[in-house]
């Protein structure tokens, strides 16, 4: 279990398209300058185009420090940040994912694609099985991710998804909300039952 600290690294999901709307790279970097602002430093995914690039590139302008990790497989396809102030090349996305995962005290997704997904999903499942007890803040002021929350909470009603793991990320639609929430849950960590605990936990609700 991660201790907060004053300065923690933030892992922030988000798109490396360029064909997205313009209004998301302004998301993007008034997010970079939202985690500057607060002192934190960033962990992304390597890429220096799109959403990716704008939210490095703006915590970097506040003085912050930036680490990318990009796999060898698209280096050419995402053109990596030479600008971060460290990038690590990875030999595939699973050791990138790990890496990021590593080097995070906290998880923001941002709107993406599928990589942003599974990006946000691996962490989320991890969480409610006690991997890691690290926030996990969804920023979507445009209601992008609206029906994964729908889908969600009919899984849920289906029985196929605890309440407790539906509940595990904060959904937010304001920067400063989603920073705030960050900050909360790292200076008040939610305990979560171990793995452990849940699997005896599934075990014993079985017929």
């Amino acid at each position: 279990m991660r201790q907060a600290e004053p300065v923690a690294t933030i892992c922030v999901f988000c798109s490396s398209s360029e064909r997205i709307d313009p209004a998301y790279l302004q998301l993007a970097a008034e997010v970079g300058g939202e985690i500057a602002r607060r002192g934190h430093d960033l962990v992304s995914g390597g890429g220096r185009v799109s959403m990716m690039g704008a939210v490095a590139t703006a915590v970097r302008a506040g003085g912050r420090r930036t680490l990318g990790v990009i796999p060898t497989a698209l280096m050419g396809l995402e053109v990596a940040d030479e600008d971060a102030d460290e990038l690590l090349i990875t030999a595939d996305m699973r050791e990138r994912k790990g890496r990021m995962d590593d080097a995070a005290d906290a998880f923001v997704a941002l709107p993406g694609g599928l990589g942003t997904l599974e990006e946000l999903l691996e962490v989320w499942v991890a969480a409610t099985l006690g991997m890691h007890d690290r926030p996990i803040v969804v920023l979507d002021p445009g209601g992008l991710y609206n029906p994964l929350r729908d889908l969600i909470r009919r899984l849920v009603g289906e029985g196929f998804v605890r309440p407790v793991a539906a509940e595990t990320p904060v959904w937010t639609t304001r920067v400063g909300e989603a920073l705030d929430a960050v900050e909360e849950r790292l200076a008040h960590p939610v305990g979560r039952p171990s793995g452990r605990a849940l699997t005896e936990a599934l075990l014993e609700s079985e017929p």
